[in-house]
C-alpha cells in the first residue's frame, strides 16, 4: 500500500518521529535500528521493526493500517510470532498499530485483549494526536491531512 512505503520511508529516514510518537526521550532513536523484515513461509511481510542494540530495550514492530480489514490482528500477530520462532532474540517487544482515524478498525480485538490492556500494543490514530506534539508527530499527522489544512499543522511553525 502507497502508505506503508511512505511510512517506511519516513521512519528509515526520520526515526525520531516513531519515538515522538511513543511520548519516549528524543535519545531513545540511538539505541535502535530499523528496517523492514519480511518473515518466512507465509510470506509476511512486517511493515517496520525497531531493533535495539542491547536486551534491556524492547523490539518495536510497527504496523500502519490504513484501510479496513478484518484479518488484520490475526496477521499482526502472526508475523511478530512467526519473527520470534525464527529468532534467537530475547527482547521483550511492544506492538504499534499506527491508524488515520478509529473509524478504520474493523477487525475484531477480542481475543488479542490482553495486549491492549496490558499496553504491550497500542493503536494510534493520527487525527487524535494533540496539535502541541513534536515535530516528529506534526509530520506524521501531514500524512492524513487534506490539502488545504497542511498549514496549520506545519511543522515549522
Amino acid at each position: 500500500m502507497k502508505t506503508d512505503s511512505i511510512f517506511y520511508r519516513l521512519f528509515e529516514t526520520f526515526p525520531e518521529s516513531f519515538f515522538d510518537l511513543l511520548n519516549l526521550p528524543p535519545e531513545t532513536v540511538n539505541h535502535y535500528q530499523f528496517s523492514s523484515l519480511e518473515v518466512k513461509q507465509l510470506a509476511f511481510r512486517l511493515d517496520g521493526v525497531f531493533l535495539p542494540d542491547n536486551l534491556n530495550e524492547p523490539i518495536y514492530f510497527v504496523e500502519v493500517q490504513f484501510q479496513k480489514d478484518e484479518r488484520f490482528y490475526s496477521r499482526f500477530f502472526s508475523e511478530i510470532f512467526l519473527y520470534f520462532h525464527q529468532s534467537e532474540s530475547n527482547n521483550n517487544w511492544q506492538g504499534v498499530i499506527i491508524h488515520p482515524h478509529p473509524g478504520i478498525e474493523n477487525s475484531p480485538k477480542s481475543r488479542y485483549q490482553e495486549f491492549f490492556e496490558s499496553g504491550r500494543v497500542n493503536c494510534y490514530y493520527l487525527n487524535q494526536l494533540d496539535e502541541g506534539d513534536s515535530l516528529g508527530v506534526k509530520v506524521l499527522q501531514l500524512i492524513v491531512e487534506s490539502e488545504p489544512n497542511t498549514g496549520s499543522i506545519s511543522p515549522l511553525q
